[in-house]
């Protein structure tokens, strides 16, 4: 699945957005910061991931779904679903 080009760059910087916070946590936690301050940047980090997650998937459904009825059965209600659980 291609991402689609409207996404694309939004999806690039949350991730790298993600990237950097996370290097920062690693950071934290090797310089042994408070453990309050490192969940919360944890967490960001983990927002950041879920949105670049739910924007690829909005973005790249309309796809999935039309290369599913082109290449093989269409994909059904409880694949769709267990694709956005997956990132619940």
């Amino acid at each position: 699945m291609q991402v689609d080009e409207d996404a694309r760059t939004p999806v690039l910087n949350r991730l790298r957005r993600a990237q950097g916070q996370l290097a920062g946590v690693i950071a934290m936690v090797e310089a042994g910061r408070d453990c309050k301050d490192v969940v919360t940047q944890l967490a960001a980090v983990s927002r950041a991931l879920d949105r670049a997650g739910f924007k690829i998937v909005a973005s790249g459904m309309r796809q999935c779904l039309a290369e599913g009825a082109e290449d093989s059965a269409p994909m059904t209600e409880a694949e769709l679903e267990k694709l956005f659980l997956a990132l619940a």
